[in-house]
């Protein structure tokens, strides 16, 4: 491992271990779903109402499990048997749902990753997966483009990596100011896609973002 991704793997490991060290117990999870519940207006006795708070909780279990998973680790199986192939990889329309960290509400969008392999590849499926893990926890989506470039950059050592996020938030489309239909694009490039224009414009142009 690079000295970047000993840090990194670190840096997860000990924020995971934190995650855990702090998690309530799901009874305790439950009682506050029930007081949410009533602090809405509802009475959370009611039948209607009654298996709520277990609902709630089994769906922060599948929404927010990005705290409890390793990014470095998913991505730790990487091919050299690639006859030369030195071109960009891209992975594109990555669709995910995460959720704001500001209002709790979903966060909904694509990605698209891409990178230039310097003698190692990796499963394409895992260029997903790693979006999910950073999805999965209360986020901005600036901070997940960088988390998700920054990785793929520490652990693949690639000559370079482009990010690219489109996502509509609902806290700003359902609450506040009301703006349905505003999606949002962050990007962040390494290497590469960061020094070389015509790197960066064909990524942008294979994702169709101009």
């Amino acid at each position: 491992m690079s000295p970047a991704t000993v840090n990194l793997v670190a840096r997860i490991h000990q924020q995971r271990d934190a995650a855990i060290a702090r998690r309530p117990t799901r009874e305790q999870a439950e009682a506050a779903v029930r007081t949410l519940i009533a602090y809405a207006g509802d009475d959370p006795e009611r039948e209607g109402l009654l298996a709520t708070p277990d609902r709630v909780v089994r769906s922060y279990d599948e929404y927010f499990n990005g705290y409890y998973q390793d990014p470095v680790g998913v991505l730790q199986r990487t091919f050299e048997e690639t006859d030369g192939y030195d071109e960009m990889v891209l992975l594109k329309d990555i669709e995910f749902v995460s959720h704001c960290e500001h209002h709790m509400v979903p966060i909904i969008g694509k990605a698209h990753v891409a990178y230039l392999p310097d003698r190692r590849v990796v499963g394409i499926s895992k260029l997903a997966r790693v979006v999910e893990v950073y999805a999965k926890r209360l986020q901005i989506q600036e901070k997940m483009t960088a988390q998700i470039a920054k990785t793929l950059s520490d652990v693949l050592l690639p000559r370079g990596v482009g990010v690219v996020i489109e996502a509509a938030h609902q806290c700003m489309t359902t609450r506040g100011v009301y703006k349905p239909g505003v999606g949002m694009v962050t990007s962040t490039m390494f290497g590469q896609f960061r020094e070389d224009p015509r790197t960066r414009g064909e990524f942008l142009s294979m994702i169709g973002a101009g």
